[in-house]
């Protein structure tokens, strides 16, 4: 089953209608945020660097 545009159309309305506009912005900066956040985590623990990190806490 796909959505078309009449049905996202409709989500997008339903959800201004419910939420409003100015608690939609906020939900939608908080998760954009949150998606920043986790991706540079991400790319900070890459296999490659772990191995470094670990091998040097086992010289000290």
């Amino acid at each position: 089953m796909r959505l078309g545009t009449t049905e996202i159309i409709l989500i997008i309305v339903l959800a201004l209608v419910l939420f409003g506009g100015g608690k939609l912005a906020g939900v939608g900066k908080a998760l954009g945020k949150s998606i920043k956040d986790f991706k540079s985590e991400v790319k900070e623990d890459t296999p490659e660097e772990k191995k470094t990190a670990d091998s040097e806490k086992s010289e000290s």
